[in-house]
């Protein structure tokens, strides 16, 4: 179904759409509440969707507050759900939320989706460089790889050097990590005395959890590093695998709308972006019965085109995958900033092996300081706060004060990492 004109894909998206909502309406307490009494069973288009009022993260977990632990979203039983994960809580109190069988199956069915669109084959190794707590991550990616049916390798409990050691020992040919933490062992093969690109058979990275792999920089810096073709993947724990790369890469990430009813919103109104503007990701998803979303906001800022792709695919496209949270952005200077574009310009510095940025207010005005730490096996890093500096006032309009720390003194990643901090 990935070739649907738009009009077939939207008439397929209100099929499932009102499939979904004739079994969750009869017993998801949470969304009885919420949807019934604003005619969600007459939906017969996706404009009469956009009359349903939002679903929010703070909504989701106040549900879990008033009704502990788990809240109402629950379309079951309890005896019917087989897996319970939870979110990062980077953005606050974690969520709890959980999968039958035949959620956890749509799961798998998502992530074969995002394997195959990035030229993954039953005959690959998939080692997942994860350590498999009760953050989602790439649990979902590992059933994934079963229905693929290609030979999946965990990297639970280990440290990164034995998981270096894995990848080549059992010539996987597919990495799934953070974009980070890619970064992160490349780094470490390369003081290790391995070449990645030509000691390993890795062939394809694949990356989710942080905006990374989607910034031109950070994925040159992996593929070159790993001598891989680098993947970026976006979804989240409440809403599941929406966002998948193609393998033309063109220059965007892709929403699986045979699973998912993606929106587009401008964040203070509410109302729908065009095409090619900027605006907060709304998503419905469609196959996620036990424990559903309807019209979340995600918090996620990207750009839409529904240009047909040279993949073959009509999905909706977003240009530069996702750009960051609207939440993230600062104000420094009157100038607007997201993190996604400083790491873009510090992935440009192969002197520069971590970073941290510092914002604190000085009066009326916020200032930006970047704290760099140099690789240690580059030779001098004379001349590197200016070069920083300068770059950094050309692509973004700010003159940052910098500091330099000794090797080794910043921390490491290997989920999501946390470079950011407001003084």
């Amino acid at each position: 179904m990935t070739a649907l004109s738009r009009k077939a894909l939207e008439e397929h998206q209100v099929k499932r759409l009102r499939e979904m909502l004739q079994q969750v309406l009869e017993t998801n307490e949470f969304y009885r509440k919420k949807l019934l009494k604003n005619g969600a069973l007459k939906i017969n288009s996706l404009e009469q969707l956009k009359e349903l009022p939002f679903t929010t993260k703070s909504e989701l977990v106040q549900d879990q507050l008033d009704h502990p632990p788990f809240g109402t979203d629950l379309t079951y039983p309890l005896e019917r759900y087989i897996r319970v994960h939870q979110t990062s809580g980077t953005t606050g109190k974690p969520l709890y939320w959980f999968d039958t069988e035949a959620d956890w199956q749509w799961w798998a069915e998502c992530w074969k989706v995002i394997f195959e669109a990035a030229g993954v084959r039953p005959e690959d190794r998939i080692y997942f460089a994860f350590s498999f707590g009760p953050f989602i991550g790439f649990w979902s990616g590992w059933e994934g790889a079963r229905k693929l049916g290609a030979l999946a390798i965990s990297g639970g409990g280990q440290s990164t050097s034995q998981r270096l050691k894995a990848i080549i020992d059992y010539r996987a040919t597919v990495v799934v990590c953070t974009p980070t933490y890619a970064v992160h062992m490349a780094s470490e093969a390369r003081k290790a005395g391995i070449d990645l690109a030509s000691d390993s058979a890795v062939r394809i990275t694949i990356h989710a959890g942080e905006p990374g792999a989607s910034i031109p920089s950070t994925k040159k810096l992996i593929e070159e590093a790993w001598g891989a073709k680098c993947y970026d993947h976006p979804g989240a724990t409440e809403v599941g695998a929406y966002g998948f790369e193609c393998e033309p890469q063109p220059g965007g990430v892709h929403v699986n709308e045979n699973e998912f009813i993606a929106e587009v919103i401008h964040p203070e109104t509410g109302a729908a972006v065009q095409e090619g503007e900027r605006g907060e990701l709304v998503i419905t998803n469609l196959g996620r019965i036990g424990s559903p979303l309807i019209r979340y906001r995600t918090g996620d800022l990207v750009q839409p085109s529904y240009r047909p792709c040279v993949c073959g695919r009509s999905f909706m496209l977003f240009q530069g995958g996702v750009l960051g949270r609207i939440d993230d952005m600062i104000i420094v200077r009157g100038v607007n900033v997201f993190p996604s574009a400083i790491e873009s310009v510090m992935r440009e510095f192969a002197e520069v092996e971590e970073f941290r940025v510092e914002i604190s207010q000085r009066g009326a005005l916020s200032e930006l300081k970047l704290i760099l730490e140099p690789r240690a096996d580059y030779g001098s890093s004379k001349g590197l706060e200016e070069k920083v500096m300068g770059r950094f006032r050309q692509s973004i309009g700010l003159r940052p004060q910098v500091e330099m720390v000794a090797p080794g003194s910043l921390p490491r990643f290997e989920l999501k990492a946390k470079r950011f901090f407001k003084l």
